[in-house]
């Protein structure tokens, strides 16, 4: 029995010894938390996207409290709701988030391009992409397996005739998708546009238009017809500027105007704007 206590009693004191200085170091060491930041972090949405640029609702309201340079309308999924609280907890200014929305730069689906392969791997568009490209003709398209389908929290995208669309009242603008996507098909823009270009082959017109009916060929049709020059190609592709497209006097000319049907005018009112008019 002595011997049992003479090993025991010298650990419980060196246990009690850290114990103590454990909790003087915790006291003396101690980070001060900016008092606003439970508050702040409260009022994000907890989506974790980084459509704020930082790493999760943690890393901006962080940013947010120890920063009074960074701007508190950074949280697109928020939208003003959410702006407006926290310029009111951090006392500044209100400012206006720019609401955005996905959009899937691919409209090849099962009528307009065809199979390469009979692919009966694992039902993943990374795991596709790894065989030959994927199985479809256009190895630029959408692989329609539904990763970004999966990954988004609103439910808000679907596997239509083999390619990815995007409901977009029920899209929050997050930008999970855009990341998850393997041939990076998927990108946030401003939820008042109404232009888009359903394509994002690069290969020259003639390779594109084998693959796929509604490829862009890069005729620069659209480029010389847009008054306002917010319409290139690029790597044979059109690409819009939403910067410079102020939804011209002949509203569509370049969709009007485009060869194989790849740029459409579309309605991308998101979830917020929705929210807005009702």
């Amino acid at each position: 029995m002595e011997a049992i206590l003479t090993a025991v009693i010298p650990v419980v004191i060196i246990g009690i010894i850290c114990g103590a200085v454990l909790v003087i170091a915790s006291k003396l060491m101690a980070v001060k938390e900016d008092e606003r930041f439970p508050a702040v972090r409260e009022c994000l949405p907890g989506a974790n996207c980084g459509a704020c640029g930082f790493a999760g609702c943690d890393g901006y309201a962080k940013a947010l409290c120890e920063n009074s340079d960074t701007p508190a309308n950074l949280c697109v999924p928020g939208a003003d709701g959410v702006a407006k609280q926290l310029s009111e907890i951090l006392g500044v200014a209100f400012e206006d988030v720019v609401e955005q929305v996905a959009v899937v730069h691919c409209a090849g689906n099962c009528h307009k391009t065809q199979d390469k392969v009979d692919y009966q791997g694992i039902q993943s568009c990374a795991a596709a992409k790894l065989m030959y490209g994927g199985k479809g003709s256009c190895t630029y398209g959408c692989l329609g397996l539904g990763d970004c389908m999966n990954a988004c929290p609103q439910n808000a995208i679907e596997i239509k005739d083999g390619v990815a669309h995007v409901n977009t009242k029920e899209c929050i603008g997050c930008g999970i998708c855009t990341r998850t996507c393997p041939n990076h098909l998927i990108s946030l823009v401003p939820d008042v546009e109404k232009v888009v270009v359903t394509c994002s082959n690069c290969d020259k017109g003639a390779v594109t238009r084998k693959v796929c009916s509604n490829g862009c060929i890069g005729c620069k049709k659209c480029e010389r017809v847009c008054p306002s020059g917010a319409i290139k190609v690029v790597d044979n592709v059109a690409v819009i500027d939403y910067k410079k497209c102020n939804d011209c006097k002949d509203f569509g000319v370049c969709a009007k105007n485009c060869t194989t049907g790849c740029i459409m005018i579309s309605d991308l009112r998101g979830m917020h704007s929705v929210k807005k008019e009702t």
